[in-house]
Order: structure tokens, then sequence, then C-alpha cells
């Protein structure tokens, strides 16, 4: 199969027009997730940590129900029942990124409830000797460390979140791997289509992993 390949096909003025607009949305969708997950999954630990049944008990279920299910169901699930609960479709591309952003606070939610919980019991007692309040002590002297703590695991689960976006394929969104299949169909060569998306997301999670080794040692260092 390997000796059929076209390799004239491997032409990135070939491609560009098909996986460019795929790329920016692959790419967009992921910093928005990240983004969104993010500030969403912090008032979720802060939920959790609070120490109140009322905040704890809902968070807690929403984390565990969401990290129990498949993305793809939940994609298929927001994107099938939004345009119903609402009366009018909303598109494929925005119940991706409703779907992700709810999606992936389950997962930062851990993220920083793992790096709070990281932050030595000394260091919140003295927050709280020099008066602060429980919003203070957080803001001032537990989210910088924790978040500082938590670079690496939250930068790997972005690179996981980027390789999920491929997902966004079964409600039809337009994504990278999407420009891929629609390069491979138009110039009669899906083979080397799905040959070359499976090579750049390798060569860009790749990247990205070793940008994260090396944050993860300046980290290190810093400690």
């Amino acid at each position: 199969m390997l000796g059929n390949l076209d390799l004239s096909f491997f032409s990135w003025d070939l491609l560009a027009p098909f996986v460019i607009r795929g790329l920016i949305f692959s790419l967009w969708l992921t910093v928005v997730a990240t983004v969104g997950g993010m500030v969403f999954g912090t008032v979720l630990a802060l939920m959790r940590l609070s120490g109140k049944k009322a905040l704890d008990i809902p968070a807690a279920a929403y984390v565990n129900t969401m990290r129990s299910i498949p993305l793809v169901m939940v994609l298929l699930w927001f994107y099938l029942l939004i345009p119903f609960a609402i009366g009018r479709p909303i598109g494929a591309e925005m119940s991706a990124v409703i779907t992700f952003v709810a999606f992936e606070a389950a997962y930062f939610s851990e993220i920083v409830r793992a790096g709070i919980q990281s932050i030595p019991k000394g260091q919140v007692n003295a927050g709280y000797a020099l008066g602060m309040s429980y919003q203070q002590n957080m803001k001032l002297v537990i989210l910088p460390q924790a978040f500082r703590n938590m670079l690496p695991v939250f930068l790997t689960q972005t690179i996981i979140l980027f390789q999920d976006t491929s997902l966004v394929y079964a409600i039809g969104a337009y994504d990278m791997l999407k420009g891929f299949e629609t390069a491979g169909k138009n110039l009669g060569r899906p083979v080397e289509a799905y040959l070359l998306a499976a090579v750049l997301y390798f060569l860009m999670c790749l990247a990205l992993s070793a940008l994260v080794r090396r944050i993860q040692l300046k980290v290190q260092i810093i400690r």
C-alpha cells in the first residue's frame, strides 16, 4: 500500500486551501475550551473545597458524571439536545465549544483541586494569622502557588484536549481532521490525507510535549 502513495500530494500549497480553516478552528477550540474549562473548573474546585455540602455535592456530582461519560457521547448529546431544548439550531461549531468547555471543566477542576491541596497547611494558616479573609487568602497565597504547581499537568491536559478536538468530526464541524478528509476526497487521495493528518497531529503534540517538559524543569528549579 505504501508503494502506491502519491508523493505529489504531500504539498502544503495543495492542501492549504482545505486544511487552514480546519486547523484554525481546532486551535481556536483548544484555546477557548482551555480558558473556559479552567475558569469553570476553578469554580468547581473551590465549591468542592468549600466544606459546605450545598456546594460540594452538586460540584462533585457534576465532575464525576462528566468524567464517567465518553466525550463523543457528550458531544452528540449537546449537538442534538440543545437545539431541541431552545427550539433552534446552534450549529456544530458552537455545540463543540459548549461541550468542550463543560467537559474539560470537570478535568481541570480536579487539577486545580489537587494543586490547592498541594499547598502546605502552614501557609494557609499563616494567611489567616495575618488577618486575611478566605477570599484574600485564596487569591493572594494559595492560588498563585497552586497554579504554578499544577502548570505541567494543566499543559498536558491541554495537549489531550487538542487531540480530542478531532472528535468534533462526529457532528460535522470543520476541524483539522475534516480539512484533511475533504482534501483527500476532492483530490482523490484519502490514504495520503489521513496519513498526513496523523503526522501533523503527532508533530504538533510532540512539540507541545517538549514545551511541557521544559516548563516542568523550570518549575522544579524554582522549588
